[in-house]
């Protein structure tokens, strides 16, 4: 495990787990929503090209996200997908209990950005996303996977064989 990518639905543990990761294994972690989110939510024109330099060398770990604009440049370099295909129920309640603590406390999250409880209506945010998007973005990563043969896959249904994952 040189190169790797952790995917999984918002709420499902992909920032936590490749934090560990890179603590565990000394890979360099980038995380893509500090690179992507601007002052002010706008996405920040570097973005792109900042996630093509980190991901050109020859050991990282980030999470897998940002697929309309990165494409299949995060699975093409990677050597392995660490998948967090937890169900529904434990996503939710992840990220629902996130982004309450995240208005509750104002905690800054990058450049400057918070969540406040308007955001929680937007039909973008974490929550609802997760919330819509579950059942298709597990089809989808199966589907890419399906094209990234070269990827060592660990597939992870549940958040105690996560943890037992990491451990061992």
């Amino acid at each position: 495990m040189d190169r790797v990518i952790v995917s999984g639905s918002s709420g499902a543990g992909k920032t936590t787990l490749a934090t560990a990761l890179a603590a565990r294994y000394g890979l360099p972690r980038v995380e893509l929503d500090a690179l992507h989110h601007g002052p002010g939510w706008v996405r920040r024109p570097e973005f792109e090209a900042e996630v093509a330099a980190f991901t050109a060398g020859g050991r990282w770990v980030c999470e897998e996200q940002y697929q309309g604009l990165l494409g299949d440049l995060l699975w093409e370099r990677a050597d392995t997908l660490v998948w967090l295909d937890l169900p529904r129920r434990t996503v939710m309640y992840r990220v629902v209990k996130r982004s309450l603590g995240r208005v509750l406390t104002g905690r800054e999250l990058w450049n400057g950005n918070r969540e406040t409880w308007r955001d929680l209506l937007d039909p973008e945010h974490p929550i609802r996303w997760s919330w819509a998007q579950h059942a298709a973005k597990r089809r989808r990563t199966a589907e890419r996977l399906a094209r990234h043969p070269q990827l060592t896959v660990v597939r992870l249904a549940s958040a105690g064989r996560a943890r037992e994952w990491l451990r061992g």
